[in-house]
């Protein structure tokens, strides 16, 4: 009769905390919303100008490994690291509006083939998102046509972002650098 009631008493306490579980999860769900808001989602599509040459070029070389050589036709040897503070503008045109800079590094982190990890912040400058970033943190393949970035965080209006560029090199400069097309899809609180 002991061991009878011992169990009842432990399937009562089992039952009584998937229960005060359960409300907890509830409750942080609806303090979550309440706090941060509803989750949105943004499109956006821009051009990041990405110019490696030319006067005052805002992507650098500050680092590559001993003994290779950087140049028009060997821009990315395993190992290089490249600063970047690009401009991103409304459309394919160099010359067309401004939305931010693009800031941080590319490492060449393909031995064997053409890929980089990116560690970019996009911050807005102007529009509708002026004073907010987004952050990626990915691996692009740069040869490939089409390919995705990770979106793993952002500020201001991006807060708590995550999501995904789906990136396209739109036009190469021969011996400048390239314009790529980012079609960003975001999730945010904001």
């Amino acid at each position: 009769m002991n061991k009878l009631r011992m169990n009842n008493v432990n399937h009562l306490l089992i039952l009584l905390l998937l229960m005060l579980l359960f409300i907890l999860t509830l409750v942080s769900q609806g303090h979550a919303r309440h706090y941060f808001g509803n989750e949105k989602v943004a499109n956006i599509t821009f051009y990041n100008q990405e110019k490696v040459a030319g006067d005052n070029p805002p992507i650098v070389l500050v680092a590559k490994p001993e003994g290779t050589t950087v140049n028009a036709s060997s821009l990315i040897p395993f190992g290089a690291v490249y600063v970047f503070d690009t401009p991103f503008t409304e459309r394919q045109d160099p010359n067309s509006n401004v939305l931010g800079q693009a800031q941080g590094l590319a490492v060449s982190a393909g031995k064997n083939d053409s890929v980089v990890v990116f560690s970019l912040v996009f911050g807005f400058t102007d529009g509708p998102f002026k004073g907010s970033s987004f952050s990626v943190l990915s691996r692009d393949p740069i040869m490939e046509a089409e390919r995705e970035l990770a979106i793993v965080g952002g500020t201001g209006k991006f807060r708590l972002a995550r999501g995904f560029a789906y990136l396209r090199t739109v036009a190469n400069i021969t011996g400048v650098g390239f314009i790529v097309r980012y079609d960003v899809t975001i999730l945010y609180y904001g």
